[in-house]
């Protein structure tokens, strides 16, 4: 895959796979008359992960700014981190071996945005090992609390770098994928 497609790299889908966008524009998505079940659980469960992220922001925020107790913190950043980490996992598991396959078949002009959606998939992967990695760090620090602040620090960074990737490839997937459930219908995919 070309580099300006990764997602480290990309700032939007290129244009030749957001021709159903230009039909389907995401501000009359919920108006439309196929707007169903399947669109609104996809659209839910991505919801739920931007959620996830922005209350282990949170508490992190609190954490540093002393406001938070570090047994506090610990069982909410486990909590979080669990749910996001394991449905994240189950979410792009589902979408790799049974959607996208079935998706990139309703329409041939976009079928390569599937490609470049499944890539991010194990390019994430990568970061959520990383991730996981500070979380840990983090809950494992002892000792003076400086040493929990550094922890902490460090795991806000790595938070805010996965936010913004997982941000990248959500917006991309939910641009290619609403599209092409409004045009097509969902009846097929269970």
């Amino acid at each position: 895959m070309p580099d300006e497609l990764s997602l480290i790299s990309r700032d939007k889908l290129p244009d030749a796979l957001q021709v159903l966008l230009a039909e389907y524009p995401r501000d009359a998505w919920e108006n439309d008359p196929g707007f169903d079940g399947l669109i609104r659980f996809w659209l839910d469960r991505h919801l739920m992960f931007r959620r996830l992220m922005t209350e282990m922001g949170s508490v992190t925020n609190m954490l540093l700014d002393r406001k938070l107790a570090p047994d506090q913190f610990a069982a909410n950043l486990s909590r979080y981190g669990g749910m996001f980490v394991n449905g994240l996992h189950e979410h792009h598991t589902i979408e790799d071996s049974y959607y996208f396959p079935k998706l990139m078949q309703k329409d041939k002009r976009i079928s390569k945005g599937f490609d470049i959606l499944d890539a991010d998939h194990h390019a994430l992967d990568e970061f959520l090992a990383s991730f996981v990695k500070s979380a840990n760090g983090v809950l494992r620090a002892t000792g003076p609390r400086n040493a929990l602040q550094d922890s902490a620090g460090a795991f806000q960074s790595e938070l805010t770098r996965l936010e913004k990737l997982l941000n990248r490839h959500l917006v991309d997937e939910e641009e290619l994928v609403v599209p092409v459930l409004l045009r097509y219908g969902s009846r097929d995919l269970g």
